[in-house]
């Protein structure tokens, strides 16, 4: 088994207004680089190899976390295509939009990808993992990789919900990733 632990970034400006990031390289907001200054890894992460995504915020997040960390593209947010930048509450006034919200793992935003694509491509990752790691990446991430360990479908809401400034901890046996412990907190 090797041990996983995945950490989202650091607010952005659009995180606070409740944007869609998805691939959009938006920066971290000063109280993101104020938080993520006090955040410090938990002990038993320490060793661990660090990874992140190639948008700027996750790799921001990682130097404040005093990282260098590899960089991968598989780690990248997941694309929401034409929803970039829109806010999740206009959406939601759109007609259908609640049927679209009930896909579940199979949610894509047009010319976006679905959770099922930021799992294959999260598994490809894990694949090549050949001791402890730590990455850096997004909420998309995050949730897919709570999927592929929980069985949650996205339909509803999460049996637990993932706190931000949290490590979420994880164990890769080399075909299934399975829950170790959530919300595992940054914060002194």
């Amino acid at each position: 088994m090797i041990a996983v632990a995945l950490i989202r970034h650091a607010p952005t400006a659009w995180n606070a207004e409740h944007r869609l990031q998805g691939r959009t390289d938006v920066p971290l907001s000063a109280e993101g680089r104020s938080l993520a200054s006090s955040w410090r890894l938990p002990e038993p992460l320490t060793g661990y190899e660090a990874w992140a995504s190639p948008l700027g915020r996750a790799r921001e997040t990682a130097s404040l976390l005093g990282l260098d960390p590899r960089i991968d593209e598989r780690l990248i947010e997941s694309s929401w295509g034409e929803w970039e930048s829109q806010m999740v509450s206009e959406l939601r006034k759109r007609p259908g939009f609640a049927e679209v919200e009930r896909r579940g793992l199979d949610l894509a935003a047009p010319g976006g990808e679905s959770v099922r694509q930021v799992q294959a491509r999260l598994l490809a990752w894990l694949g090549t993992l050949t001791q402890p790691a730590l990455a850096i990446s997004h909420n998309g991430v995050l949730r897919a990789a709570y999927s592929l360990a929980t069985g949650w479908t996205m339909i509803d809401d999460p049996p637990e919900r993932m706190k931000a400034a949290s490590a979420h901890l994880y164990a890769w046996d080399g075909t299934r990733l399975t829950l170790d412990r959530l919300n595992l907190p940054l914060a002194p």
